[in-house]
């Protein structure tokens, strides 16, 4: 009896605790089974440590006190250029309000996921804490379905959207699709424009759409110029220039992950810690 009653455990399982969510303002949710794990450090950089994205970075922390006030707010899609600091800035803006006074979580959840939202939905259907729920480098293949898990949650379904949570995503793509897996649709498809709309519906789900995109130059050297001074490590303009511009051009790239890459390395071989 004991072994039937593990194996029907194990097939249906109790109804998922919430944590207590006063340990910690960040959490990583998994699955088999699923939890919500606290975060005690966020991996993220100061706001003002973001250059180039400042309309960006302005209207995702309105967007984002607004929610944490208790006030209506958007979902949120970052798409654009890799590395520019699309993650970071979600991470950014969460602490910049936290910093502010406003209570607010941030959840983040694995692409992989997607199936189990709707379950992560209803633990924090209710609960008195506000939530941002944080993917991060969201995109979809040909054959891939898990955008339908997304789709009533963003914007549809009876119960819809918690009051007390939105979604931010991040992702190189603006429709978060292959622009082949679109055009394929639009050529083979007995009713193209319905086929096409299928597969971009989603991304209309994101009331904000913020694009992100390569930096100039200076941009680039004023990104490093600033993690330097922010950590103390001293080098003159003319050596900076000429040694930042030389390692972009190793990677064939320029921007804010090649910028934070390159100061990296500059601090380690000026002996500061960071």
């Amino acid at each position: 009896m004991k072994r039937i009653a593990a194996a029907l455990e194990r097939m249906a399982p109790a109804p998922l605790a919430a944590p207590d969510f006063a340990q910690a303002d960040a959490f990583v949710w998994h699955v088999d089974p699923d939890r919500l794990e606290p975060v005690a450090r966020v991996n993220r950089v100061d706001l003002s440590l973001l250059i180039g994205v400042n309309r960006s970075r302005d209207t995702l922390l309105a967007n984002t006190i607004q929610f944490a006030a208790g006030l209506p707010a958007n979902n949120a899609l970052l798409w654009g250029a890799r590395g520019m600091g699309k993650s970071s800035l979600v991470k950014a803006v969460h602490a910049e309000v936290l910093k502010r006074g406003h209570a607010l979580k941030i959840v983040e959840l694995q692409r992989e996921d997607l199936p189990s939202v709707s379950r992560l939905m209803n633990l924090l259907r209710g609960r008195k804490e506000r939530f941002l729920l944080f993917c991060d480098d969201l995109s979809f293949s040909h054959d891939d379905q898990h955008y339908k898990s997304l789709k009533a949650v963003l914007d549809g379904g009876i119960e819809g959207r918690p009051d007390n949570v939105v979604f931010y995503a991040t992702s190189n793509r603006r429709h978060l699709m292959p622009r082949d897996m679109i055009e394929n649709e639009r050529s083979n498809a007995i009713n193209p424009s319905e086929a096409v709309e299928e597969k971009v519906s989603l991304s209309d789900r994101f009331g904000l759409w913020l694009g992100f995109h390569p930096c100039s130059q200076d941009e680039y050297l004023a990104m490093i110029r600033g993690y330097c001074d922010a950590y103390g490590v001293q080098i003159d303009d003319a050596a900076l220039r000429a040694e930042a511009i030389e390692w972009q051009a190793t990677r064939g790239a320029r921007s804010g992950r090649v910028a934070w890459q390159y100061f990296t390395d500059l601090a380690g071989r000026k002996g500061v810690r960071i």
